[in-house]
């Protein structure tokens, strides 16, 4: 009998570990328009709709096909299509419980039909999910290239029917659909009771159970977005929060620490939400004063008229919050105190452990409105720290009285070159190779690695008195990144009258518009004490803005050789791009003539003062190898998760800036262009770059492709192991290129013998191996030799793991006696060597139609410089 409470124990272990996971019941994947079975890219199985038991009898002829396919569409299930001019139903015989069911649409032309005329409505049962619905007018609002719409229904009994009905009100009106997901899912909304949220104290409000939901926002907060594969078996997505942050204010992001592991349970079981979103937070920061006079805040655009499910993820991950009462705070949405003296301790039990809380919040009137959720210490709890904390989010939308989920389809954007009939006109022409995964509602998009690309818009919008944002009542200017609802009524530019002669080019409903007084109260004047440095732009300059935040701000020189293009290129390019190791731009200046640029401030600089020519100590090999990771996944980032594929042109240590965390951030898109076309391999153009670092084989045939990016990383991969400098003309001339003489020792089995001597002893081999072969690989003269950026992030993340690995059983390289550069066996204190204190200049001449183009990729170096321009003036 005494094992008894043991047998309890463990059945309950076991009854905890089988609510980790999901299996469902019903599963169905439906490839409209096919015949047979395709696996996508997940690797699940798909059944073609032709002749099957959910489609009518007469169905038993294959379906459509895009006249274009896009190449960043998957092909299952969006190689084909069922397009019909009448009402067409499918019938599932299904469980009764509650079901995901995702649409998969890809707007184009089909046949006949023109992409711009398929409008029409999609029910369920009674519940009306969709009306009126215009997938091209939606994908080209989101500049997305096609998406996905997730709903929530509760099937009784009898199964459930979805019809697609062409709109009535419109001429060649038709509907279509690519693919069609229906899944059991667990119970996910019954276990709490809500909130209502009013204004008042908040009142329960139990949602029905037969109630249809659709999903608006799933956000993972304070981490990286997180693919349908990676959670949990529902396949749901998790979108990276940052797109929505108000301001420039976006408070500090972290990851777990390694001694807390998240604790699940029977009442909260994993597949609420996966570990990858309870293991990353955003708080408001360390510093009392700047939390206490400002509201970390998230814009979410919505559909007016319709009462909305947020629910908030929390868990306290990082020590010391162990105890209750260290971190109070109060949750406020759209301007309403939903929650006052939030404790994620108290509600949870201790550290690691997971909760969520429930709110509804009500909206009225129609069109597009905003819906805030804000974050604010309570300071009346006297709590050890002033701070918020969050580390998921979710909304979606409930059905109203009316069995209705429909909103209206969002507009047509300004400047996007997704243009209404383009398709119809241009049936023939080559699509853009825009490797993108993405879905339609936001945060059910069909994310591979890391990517959204994305488009923001100035707003300004009052707060309640609740909401206590260190702006004015009308708020500071802010981000608000496109969304499905974008383009909404609120929405107003910030951008003020100009008088530089290039103000009217400029894309203000990208990014934040300074005003000059603002950027002068930022830098006290350009007061010289706050340079950072000065580069071929112009110079740079140490921010804080009245909130505390601090920026690093370039303002250009109107005599440098940089101007108008680059100055235009980095705004549109940044200011569409969001991703955790891209530096963030958070917007310009273009009064007074000026052409001034507003980025996040990089704690620790660039890469190349942290390797040489400087007094800093040396990194250790690890944080190096996290650095070039995170550096990979921003390229990794702009050649596949963005709609189109963006080319850096000039990628080197100088240009990935580390912040106060030392993650790697990928910064200077002035040189930027966008790939080439689905049919074409490369873009011609006049070749620019850095010297040491440019494609040999873009150089001599004015060809860029991606695998430019790549050789350009293989010499940083090189420079980071060496700590020497991609050119150094005082070196032998075999050895003058880091490149050509890195690669000649790694194939004659001697790179060891040229890195740096502080790594002596402190690489594994197999680590040491696997990172030699892959800049080797990245170096290659031939672009088709070269990996993919994918490809080169992998081998980093093996080398790591294989380093990892050695450290903990204590394996290291031994041989540490040889101190040699460079060549062969030296003396460390050799005046061939270049020491770390070292500044020197090269320069070289290259010649090229003509005209000879000169490098001075070392030129003013200025050791404390935060931005690639300032390290690199003139390396173009």
């Amino acid at each position: 009998m005494k094992s008894l409470p043991f047998l309890i124990l463990y059945f309950a272990a076991i009854a905890a570990g089988d609510n980790s996971t999901f299996s469902p019941r019903d599963y169905i994947l439906l490839d409209c328009g096919a015949s047979g079975q395709s696996k996508d890219q997940d690797g699940r199985t798909w059944d073609g709709d032709t002749g099957s038991k959910y489609a009518p009898l007469w169905l038993n002829s294959a379906g459509s096909q895009a006249s274009n396919q896009d190449s960043s569409v998957p092909q299952y299930p969006y190689l084909t299509a069922r397009v019909f001019t009448s009402p067409l139903t499918y019938s599932f015989p299904l469980g009764a419980g509650r079901k995901y069911v995702r649409l998969y649409f890809y707007p184009s032309n089909y046949s006949n039909h023109a992409a711009a005329d398929g409008i029409f409505s999609v029910t369920a049962g009674p519940i009306t999910l969709l009306h009126n619905f215009s997938a091209y007018q939606t994908v080209a609002a989101l500049n997305y290239a096609y998406l996905i719409r997730e709903f929530s229904v509760n099937v009784s009994s009898t199964g459930l029917n979805l019809t697609f009905t062409p709109s009535k009100n419109y001429s060649n009106s038709y509907a279509f659909i690519n693919g069609i997901e229906i899944a059991s899912m667990p119970d996910l909304f019954s276990a709490t009771t809500p909130l209502l949220v009013t204004g008042g104290t908040p009142l329960q409000y139990p949602i029905p159970d037969d109630w249809a939901m659709e999903t608006v926002y799933r956000l993972n907060v304070g981490g990286q977005a997180i693919s349908p594969a990676g959670d949990s078996g529902l396949y749901r997505s998790w979108a990276d929060d940052s797109l929505y942050i108000y301001g420039a204010a976006y408070g500090v992001t972290y990851s777990a620490d390694p001694n807390v592991t998240i604790q699940y349970s029977t009442s909260l079981p994993e597949y609420i939400a996966p570990t990858d979103v309870y293991s990353t937070a955003r708080s408001m920061g360390p510093d009392p004063t700047v939390s206490k006079n400002y509201n970390l805040t998230w814009i979410l655009s919505v559909d007016a008229g319709f009462f909305y499910l947020v629910r908030l993820h929390f868990c306290e991950i990082q020590y010391p919050i162990t105890k209750i009462n260290q971190r109070v705070f109060d949750i406020y949405l759209s301007n309403q105190t939903a929650q006052e003296q939030a404790d994620v301790i108290a509600w949870s039990g201790g550290i690691g452990n997971p909760v969520y809380r429930d709110y509804v919040v009500p909206t009225s009137g129609s069109g597009i409105m905003d819906l805030w959720v804000a974050l604010h210490p309570d300071l009346r709890t006297k709590a050890e720290y002033s701070d918020a904390i969050l580390n998921g989010m979710e909304v979606f939308k409930l059905q109203n009285s009316d069995n209705n989920l429909a909103g209206p389809n969002p507009d047509f954007l300004p400047q996007t070159d997704y243009e209404p009939g383009k398709i119809l006109k241009n049936q023939n022409s080559n699509s853009k190779k825009t490797p993108m995964i993405v879905g339609g509602v936001v945060g059910v998009a069909a994310i591979i690695a890391l990517a959204i690309l994305l488009l923001v818009i100035y707003k300004r919008k009052k707060k309640g008195k609740k909401a206590k944002d260190a702006g004015t009542s009308d708020g500071p200017s802010g981000w608000l990144p496109l969304s499905l609802y974008e383009n909404s009524n609120s929405a107003a530019s910030a951008k003020t009258n100009t008088t530089g002669s290039y103000a009217s080019s400029l894309p203000s409903n990208l990014c934040r518009h300074f005003s000059f007084a603002e950027i002068e109260s930022a830098t006290n004047k350009f007061d010289e004490t706050r340079l950072l440095g000065v580069g071929g732009f112009g110079k740079v300059y140490r921010g804080e803005f009245d909130d505390g935040t601090k920026v690093a701000i370039k303002r250009g020189n109107p005599m440098s050789e940089q101007g108008v293009h680059e100055f235009q290129t980095e705004i549109e390019m940044l200011s569409k791009l969001r991703h955790r190791h891209l530096v963030s731009l958070i917007g310009y200046c273009e009064e007074n003539r000026e052409m001034i640029l507003v980025y996040d401030y990089m704690a620790h600089g660039t890469l190349r003062e942290h390797l040489y020519k400087t007094q800093k100590p040396p990194l250790p090999w690890k944080q190096r190898l996290e650095i070039c990771i995170g550096a990979a996944r921003g390229l990794h980032y702009l050649h596949t998760g963005a709609k189109h594929t963006i080319i850096h042109r000039d990628v080197k240590t100088t240009n990935i800036l580390l912040d106060e965390k030392w993650v790697a951030k990928v910064s200077d898109f002035g040189l930027s262009k966008t790939g080439p076309t689905v049919d074409n391999t490369h873009v011609s153009t006049v070749v620019k770059g850095s010297f040491g670092y440019l494609d040999p084989e873009y150089y001599r045939r004015q060809q860029l492709t991606e695998k430019s990016d790549v050789y350009s990383f293989g010499v940083v991969l090189f420079e980071v192991i060496c700590a020497r400098p991609a050119l150094n003309s005082s070196l032998p001339k075999e050895q003058v290129s880091l490149a050509e003489w890195a690669l000649h020792c790694q194939k004659k089995g001697m790179l060891d013998h040229i890195i740096d001597p502080y790594l002596k002893g402190k690489i594994a081999p197999q680590c040491f191996k696997k990172f030699a072969e892959t800049a080797e690989k990245c170096v290659s003269d031939q672009g088709i030799d070269r990996p993919a950026t994918g490809d080169v992030l992998w081998n980093l993340e093996f080398a790591l793991q294989l380093q990892e690995s050695a450290e903990e059983s204590g394996v290291f390289m031994v041989d540490e006696s040889l101190e040699v550069v460079d060549g062969g066996k030296k003396d460390v204190d050799d005046p061939s060597m270049e020491s770390r204190t070292t500044t020197m200049t090269t320069s070289s001449t290259m010649s090229m139609g003509g005209r000879s183009i000169v490098s001075e990729d070392s030129d003013g170096l200025t050791p404390s410089a935060v931005f690639s321009q300032i390290m690199n003036p003139k390396g173009r």
